[in-house]
């Protein structure tokens, strides 16, 4: 969640991290469902769900951070 709120902190008004179990994952955005790992039966790939949100909200804000 982390790298998320970092690259659009500016856009996200608000980010719900909800327990669940049966080893669900699930990320939607504006209620829209954008992974699910009981469809997909597996876990994201890496950067894979950064992908999503960069389709739906743009680039991440480049805020002038080095690394």
């Amino acid at each position: 969640m982390a790298e998320l709120l970092n690259g659009w902190a500016p856009r996200i008004s608000r980010a719900l991290l909800l327990p669940s179990g049966g080893g669900r994952f699930e990320v939607t955005l504006d209620g829209e469902l954008l992974f699910s790992k009981a469809t997909l039966k597996r876990h994201p790939h890496p950067g894979e769900v950064h992908g999503l949100v960069a389709t739906r909200l743009g680039p991440p804000i480049d805020r002038g951070e080095s690394h």
